[in-house]
């Protein structure tokens, strides 16, 4: 591609700029995933069988101790007594006198939820598959964030890229200056001269995702880097904004085009860009650059 080329100028050949995450082959991940939860489809039952109502056996998950353990029961229980509960919120101990308020009254009763457990085998294969699904989810995104950095430091050694390279907690702009007017504002990396940030990143994965997800996530970058420049031109800083996004779902709908748009809101400014593309795109002399 010739220098200066913008993020539209990719989407002719786009497949090609894109990382493909390696994914796993059915039913071969069946015996595996039978292995892990089995365990979680026992315990389930157990505490099925000695609740009165589908509201006591709710709290009873929420009272397991072990985390893993008691995510894994909330998504069993959202599938067999709550779909229309969000995962997010049967994740939280605290939220469930709230599930139960604003949900229960669609819950399956406690009797159907027993019978419809002993219909299923044990270990069923079926519920231990889609729970497989989430096994690693957000493990592409770790992966994209570590090989940014490896890419960063390796291309840039006279600059320092800060942020958590997998899991970890996002880096909060309050942290970063004093009076950013929005504290809590997240983001996943800084590029750094000495005191200088020269850049600000966020990164993502899209595997599959589209409509209003893609509509959310174009609508979070616009609003992150109207925040973020108006902050930095107020101030005369150089600072720029990077979004790294990387995957099949981005040549999904309009996210292309609605990615592109976010540089042409702030020329010279903002670059968003796949893996692929971090050599030909991020140069010393646009960090650098005022």
């Amino acid at each position: 591609m010739q220098p200066g080329a913008s993020f539209s100028d990719y989407k002719r050949e786009g497949h090609n700029w894109i990382t493909l995450a390696t994914g796993e082959f059915y039913p071969d991940i069946l015996q595996d995933a039978c292995t892990l939860y089995t365990p979680v489809l026992t315990l389930f039952g157990q505490i099925v069988r000695s609740s009165e109502s589908s509201v006591r056996l709710l709290t009873t998950i929420a009272g397991v101790s072990d985390s893993w353990m008691r995510v894994q029961l909330a998504r069993v229980f959202r599938k067999y007594v709550s779909p229309e509960t969000p995962v997010e919120m049967l994740k939280k101990k605290t939220k469930v006198q709230e599930i139960c308020d604003r949900f229960g009254k669609g819950f399956r009763p406690i009797q159907e939820v027993q019978a419809a457990f002993n219909s299923r085998p044990l270990p069923d294969e079926a519920l231990c598959a889609l729970l497989w699904e989430y096994k690693d989810r957000g493990k592409r995104g770790y992966d994209l964030t570590e090989r940014i950095f490896s890419l960063f430091r390796s291309t840039f050694p006279y600059f320092t890229i800060y942020g958590p390279e997998r899991a970890g907690k996002d880096i909060r702009l309050g942290s970063v200056y004093k009076d950013y007017p929005n504290p809590q504002r997240p983001v996943d990396f800084l590029i750094k001269d000495q005191d200088e940030v020269l850049a600000i990143g966020l990164a993502h994965y899209d595997s599959d995702r589209g409509g209003g997800q893609e509509d959310d996530r174009t609508g979070g970058y616009k609003n992150c880097a109207d925040e973020i420049l108006t902050y930095a031109r107020a101030r005369f800083m150089k600072t720029k904004v990077i979004f790294i996004n990387d995957g099949p779902g981005l040549l999904l709908g309009s996210m292309w085009d609605d990615y592109a748009a976010l540089e042409d809101r702030w020329p010279g400014k903002v670059r968003v860009l796949t893996l692929r593309m971090v050599p030909e795109r991020i140069t010393r002399d646009w960090l650098e650059a005022e």
